[in-house]
């Protein structure tokens, strides 16, 4: 009980929840980027990450004088993430920057390295109601879907992989689940890379292109 009282903790300050919020865009922070995000000295980041790391919840990497930071891993970033949904209510922006912020991320985002928002659920509707996910009991990948994979996004699950193919994910805006796993992690990095969704600014809001609406259209009848 103590470990987990000990990884509750971790989440039992401002800063600390803050830092690892920010990192659900699923990329490497420095410790100043993460302390200008927080509004905090850089002293102050730097402590929290430390402990942060220490808990397991966050990795490092050092590149010359630089600290980078990210999650530790899918586990910390589903963590982070449920929590978040089981907050009884998302603060209310202070600043029109903030609001438009906040907006943008609740239309189409990243949740550590798959897509979530409005957009999320639609896609994790989509493929159910294509049936390439089934979740008749539980959450799995259908024949068809494990064909959809290696023939839409040339994805193939390694064999012996440890991580699941799918799993749900709550979406903390939308208050119903998004895809995360090993399928939500290759269907992020297509829609990235093929440019169907680009990031808006620095924070974890993305944004569907032209292309992005005809590709989610024609593959999965989003939006048809």
């Amino acid at each position: 009980m103590s470990s987990l009282a000990d990884t509750a903790a971790l989440f039992a300050d401002r800063t600390r929840a803050a830092l690892c919020e920010a990192l659900l865009d699923g990329r490497a922070w420095t410790s100043g980027e993460l302390a200008r995000h927080a509004g905090v000295s850089a002293s102050t980041a730097s402590e929290q990450i430390s402990r942060l790391v220490a808990g397991g919840l966050l990795a490092e990497e050092r590149q010359g004088r630089h600290r980078y930071v990210r999650l530790a891993g899918p586990e910390a970033a589903a963590l982070t993430e449920a929590l978040a949904a089981y907050a009884p209510g998302t603060s209310r922006p202070r600043t029109l920057r903030a609001s438009v912020r906040q907006d943008a991320e609740a239309r189409a985002r990243t949740c550590y390295d798959h897509l979530a928002g409005r957009l999320g659920v639609a896609l994790a509707d989509a493929m159910t109601a294509r049936g390439l996910v089934d979740t008749a009991s539980g959450i799995a990948v259908t024949p068809a879907g494990r064909a959809w994979l290696a023939d839409t996004l040339d994805f193939r699950q390694p064999a012996g992989a440890r991580r699941p193919l799918v799993r749900t994910c709550l979406d903390w805006t939308e208050r119903r689940s998004h895809l995360a796993g090993a399928l939500g992690a290759a269907l992020c990095a297509a829609a990235l890379e093929r440019e169907w969704v680009r990031r808006v600014g620095s924070g974890r809001a993305v944004k569907v292109t032209p292309a992005g609406s005809t590709a989610f259209a024609e593959l999965l009848g989003l939006g048809a």
